[in-house]
């Protein structure tokens, strides 16, 4: 038996706290430094690292957990209040964003359309990856400006809520579409009926809600609940042709508004925190080779980082203005949505393994990740600094 697993999970643990503290420092999220740990110790600088089969699937764990998390932490009831908004929003900033994503790609690589049957989902798929939001992102900036309560704060975070569970519905879909083998009509019998499975559990979860809450506190709700959505993962996989990520997403939203939520993601998060999660994010970094890196990669990453931020701005400005917001009010939530965070690692890493990312763009999408995380604090301040903007924003 070999035993050097141990090492590679040691080293992966202590860099990337090691990484993540650095980055705190410098007011940066620990992600940051999580992602620059693999960076460094993989094959582009150190060679220490390398992709295994036990990174990989260690890996994938990392992303149930975190999308499990995601699902869990999802405010139905914060949708609900703003309603239409959110909706509207999320829909018109979505339709922006890959429209953009994917002729950013289109452009920079139309030249290889012909010798790739996939080239049209790829340039989909990279829209795809530019569409989330991190709603943990939009959330801190909000809190630190003491505007998470009102209009504009819940319409944020409700947009931010749907634009995730949109953009795993969008991923389900684009990968389903790889097979080609499968033909169209028989991937959306398989999405819908996945859909009417999901609608039915909820059902099921809803009606036993009182006895499931009598077990809140005890380990047994927590280790049921993991158990619950590593089985749903499974299905979505096995039986529906979706991706794991999307049942264990879905299992966390059916739970959300259970009395346990707190006490299963409490448990949930410290194993995810102390194993999963950070080999997730090294595995990330280990897969972006900077020695591949040429003149036309970095065009690439400053355009895409630039239309990320603008449709984002000019997708939710024109949702907002539809809703009868007013201007400080639209910029604003526009301004709000930018982060991107670790559902768009995640669906890039998706894209990966299905063949939709090509390797040499993994450091475009995580430069794009990164960038847009630091700036959505600075610009949403400068955005609601003014006095006319104080006194305008809902």
């Amino acid at each position: 038996m070999e035993y050097d697993f141990l090492l590679i999970i040691a080293i992966i643990l202590l860099s990337t706290k090691f990484f993540g503290l650095v980055s705190e420092k410098v007011h940066m999220p620990q992600v940051v430094g999580a992602l620059l740990a693999g960076v460094i110790l993989g094959p582009s600088v150190l060679g220490v690292l390398t992709e295994t089969e036990f990174v990989a699937q260690t890996a994938e764990m990392g992303v149930i957990l975190l999308l499990f998390l995601a699902g869990l932490d999802t405010d139905l009831e914060e949708v609900k209040k703003t309603g239409l908004a959110s909706v509207l929003i999320a829909i018109i900033e979505i339709i922006v964003s890959l429209v953009g994503g994917a002729l950013v790609y289109y452009f920079f690589y139309k030249d290889s359309s012909n010798n790739d049957p996939l080239f049209f989902l790829k340039a989909v798929f990279m829209g795809v990856v530019v569409t989330s939001t991190s709603v943990t992102i939009a959330v801190e900036a909000l809190r630190e400006m003491g505007k998470l309560k009102g209009k504009m704060g819940t319409t944020i975070l409700g947009a931010a809520i749907l634009d995730d569970i949109i953009g795993i519905i969008i991923l389900t879909i684009s990968i389903s579409a790889t097979d080609t083998s499968v033909k169209p009509s028989s991937v959306f019998i398989k999405i819908i009926l996945f859909f009417i499975f999901i609608g039915v559990l909820y059902w099921i979860i809803h009606k036993s809600k009182k006895f499931i809450e009598k077990q809140n506190g005890k380990r047994r709700s927590s280790i049921y609940s993991l158990a619950f959505c590593f089985i749903l993962a499974y299905v979505s996989e096995r039986f529906f042709g979706i991706a794991d990520l999307t049942g264990a997403y879905f299992a966390g939203i059916i739970l959300c508004n259970i009395g346990v939520k707190e006490y299963v993601a409490k448990k949930v998060t410290i194993l995810s925190y102390l194993i999963f999660s950070p080999i997730f994010f090294a595995s990330v970094g280990i897969k972006t080779d900077i020695n591949g890196i040429t003149v036309s990669i970095i065009l690439f990453t400053v355009v895409l980082l630039i239309v990320s931020i603008l449709t984002k701005v000019i997708g939710c400005y024109l949702g907002a203005k539809i809703c009868k917001f007013n201007n400080f009010t639209s910029l604003a939530i526009g301004t709000g949505m930018i982060a991107r965070g670790e559902v768009s690692l995640i669906v890039a890493q998706k894209g990966s393994e299905a063949g939709l990312i090509d390797q040499y763009l993994f450091p475009a999408i995580v430069i794009v990740v990164i960038f847009t995380t630091l700036l959505t604090p600075i610009l949403l301040k400068l955005v609601l600094s003014s006095k006319k903007a104080t006194q305008q924003i809902e």
